[in-house]
């Protein structure tokens, strides 16, 4: 086991990211998990992960299948193939899995982010937000307050990009839902 280097300001990441050497070659993995809808699942899913000392940038849940009772967890972590293999083998083992598919590698994929962002009226005109929002595929959604609520659905890289440029706008508040995705093979 490696040592930890615990020098203050040692990490500006997670709290988890503390070992002083990561795999180089770690990179974003979207897994898309189907499990059974039963109390405890969830926190299973995140203690294989947490264990490991491998942050969650994103998670997502919810039922899928009402009358057989399956949720779809998604999950987004930076690791090697060589961890999220492993993860992948142990969440199958401890979890009512009926399916695990990791969309960054196995096939072809798609995958969307839900944002809103709440803007301040006094730093943007309407006008403005509006053509700015056009011009990301966003649109407005609220303006019947001194705020404007902007939407925007698409890849995270999309929705920085709206970010960074509502940032210097206005921008009082963004909510994001986290990545959600689904595997285009069959």
């Amino acid at each position: 086991m490696s040592k930890l280097n615990l020098s203050k300001g040692a990490s500006r990441r997670s709290a988890y990211d503390l070992r002083k050497s990561r795999s180089s070659n770690a990179e974003p993995h979207t897994l898309s998990i189907l499990v059974d809808n039963e109390a405890g699942v969830l926190a299973r899913i995140v203690g294989l992960f947490a264990g490991r000392g491998f942050n969650i940038e994103s998670l997502t849940v919810t039922e899928v299948d009402h009358t057989g009772h399956l949720s779809r967890i998604t999950v987004v972590s930076t690791a090697s193939d060589d961890v999220i293999q492993q993860i992948r083998a142990q969440v199958e083992t401890v979890i009512p899995v009926h399916e695990i598919v990791d969309l960054t590698k196995d096939g072809h994929s798609i995958e969307r982010e839900l944002a809103l962002f709440l803007v301040d009226e006094e730093q943007i005109s309407r006008t403005q937000a509006q053509e700015l929002a056009e011009s990301f595929g966003a649109r407005l959604i609220d303006t019947k307050t001194n705020h404007i609520i902007i939407e925007k659905s698409g890849t995270s890289d999309e929705i920085d990009e709206l970010f960074d440029r509502l940032r210097s706008a206005g921008l009082k508040e963004i909510s994001r839902t986290g990545v959600v995705g689904l595997s285009l093979t069959t």
